[in-house]
């Protein structure tokens, strides 16, 4: 019987950050897109708010910036293992993260299947435009692009293998049949099927590998 894993990026295969502070630390501005976390964690603002904000920080944005930001992400050990070895079983993954397109489609090349992500243009942005927020993700949103995959590959909710770190993973971590806390905060480690603390995605892999 095959199976379908689903990942979440930030805090999750990027440990301890994520990929807009990755970008902020190349820009030089932390402090804004940390300013701009909290918000969203307390509820403040949505994840809507929280991508047209991003925009306009990202108006000198370039794919310079962003490959940069990419390779100095402290990314877990064993992702492009993890990824090979689903596919050798075959199972299929993808990534389905609330941050930008142009970042996480990056990690096709590392052997995920698929990547969702908020739908952002290409870098640079066009002079003047503003973002369609219609193509940003939420958490409410993992279970539906969940629901699709599940359908393209024939398999059912209780055959995927979510695996998270926080808030936005909570509602997927409810709706499939087995989850993995990755260095879960209080939102996931109480509702995870498995709990991982660590560095290296393999082993946290080997809990639902069998």
């Amino acid at each position: 019987m095959s199976r379908l894993h689903l990942f979440d990026m930030d805090g999750t295969l990027i440990r301890g950050s994520s990929a807009n502070i990755e970008i902020a630390k190349v820009l030089g501005k932390v402090e804004e897109f940390r300013s701009l976390d909290r918000e969203f964690a307390a509820g403040t603002i949505d994840s809507r708010e929280y991508a047209n904000r991003a925009y306009e920080m990202w108006s000198t944005l370039t794919d310079e910036v962003v490959a940069m930001a990419f390779a100095g992400a402290p990314w877990l050990a064993g992702i492009r293992d993890v990824w090979q070895e689903i596919t050798d079983r075959g199972e299929h993954c993808a990534v389905i993260s609330l941050s930008p397109s142009f970042f996480v489609s990056r990690l096709r090349v590392w052997g995920v299947h698929e990547t969702h992500a908020a739908r952002f243009p290409e870098v640079p942005f066009p002079v003047g435009t503003t973002i369609d927020t219609c193509g940003v993700l939420t958490p409410a949103a993992k279970v539906t692009i969940a629901d699709e995959l599940c359908a393209r590959y024939g398999v059912d909710r209780s055959d995927c293998v979510a695996y998270g770190d926080s808030m936005s993973d909570a509602v997927l971590f409810t709706a499939v049949g087995t989850s993995v806390a990755v260095n879960g905060d209080h939102h996931v480690s109480g509702i995870a099927t498995h709990r991982y603390a660590g560095g290296d995605l393999r082993e946290a892999y080997r809990l639902v590998a069998g």
